[in-house]
């Protein structure tokens, strides 16, 4: 993946960018994924298992993500289970995206679109 431009695969979808997010503190297997998706957008965002699998068959294909070893896992868990990490280039894109969205959101601000917050 050396040497790819982050920016090439801009703009994600909204499901791969909260896939990403999900994994930015922490590998998570689907369940967590599924979890933290949920709780992080006060249940707005359901993922379906199918769903999330086909993402990140994807994710992992673009080289976002990859699968955990199995050595690198604590023994005590259920080794059927496969945890997701970020690869390097995978919170690179996330990186990207995140200032992109950062600054859209800066644009709404200036042209007044978001409600004023209280200080």
């Amino acid at each position: 993946m050396n040497g790819r431009d982050p920016l090439a695969l801009l703009p994600l979808t909204h499901l791969a960018y909260h896939i990403l997010l999900a994994l930015a503190d922490d590998a998570r297997h689907g369940y967590g994924i599924i979890k933290e998706v949920l709780e992080r957008t006060d249940g707005e965002m359901e993922l379906e298992t199918g769903t999330l699998y086909a993402a990140i068959k994807r994710l992992r294909d673009e080289g976002l993500l990859e699968v955990v070893p199995r050595s690198e896992r604590p023994a005590d868990e259920d080794s059927r289970r496969r945890n997701y990490r970020l690869t390097a280039f995978g919170k690179k894109v996330l990186s990207a995206e995140s200032q992109r969205l950062a600054r859209l959101v800066g644009v709404a601000a200036e042209k007044r679109v978001l409600p004023i917050s209280p200080a």
